[in-house]
């Protein structure tokens, strides 16, 4: 029984432990247009055409059943990747612009 209220509290703890995405409106005067960027932890979404080759090649190299699924980058050159693997297993990688792997 202490097992079972012990692994509720984990789970329990582990739901709210998720990142809330941040999204900032541009107003543009000369277009009279809105733009949304969203960014997460000073991270701003590229499209993955825009990714370094060395960064996709070293996702090919590491993890040849991955598909980069969403693309971040920050002031520091560094990317953050969400991918997903063919067995439907998901995660987030993060490279520097050289295809060097960084733990954030």
């Amino acid at each position: 029984m202490k097992r079972i209220f012990i692994t509720a509290v984990f789970a329990l703890g582990s739901l709210s432990a998720f990142a809330q995405q941040e999204v900032i409106v541009i107003e543009n005067a000369e277009v009279e247009a809105t733009e949304a960027v969203a960014t997460q932890d000073d991270f701003s979404e590229v499209s993955s055409d825009e990714l370094p080759e060395a960064v996709t090649a070293a996702v090919s190299k590491n993890y040849p059943t991955a598909s980069i699924d969403k693309a971040y980058t920050n002031e520091a050159n560094q990317y953050k990747l969400e991918v997903s693997l063919e067995d439907g297993t998901a995660g987030t990688l993060y490279a520097d612009e050289n295809g060097n792997w960084i733990e954030m």
